[in-house]
């Protein structure tokens, strides 16, 4: 079973689970699953050179 919820929940469902006896285990993606994922959907961006690129961050 998984269930996902907002990090902001985390803190009451560990309080929760802890009261209640259930045992919690969290499942962290690393950088490169992250990273994977954006690529999947599509959260790229190409730059032209280097100051397309600082552009890019910065504006």
């Amino acid at each position: 079973m998984q269930l996902t919820l907002p990090y902001a929940d985390l803190s009451f469902l560990r309080t929760i689970s802890k009261k209640m006896g259930w045992t919690l285990k969290l499942q962290r993606k690393s950088g490169i699953e992250k990273g994977l994922e954006d690529i999947r959907k599509g959260n790229v961006f190409r730059a032209k050179d280097s100051d397309d690129l600082i552009k890019q961050i910065l504006g």
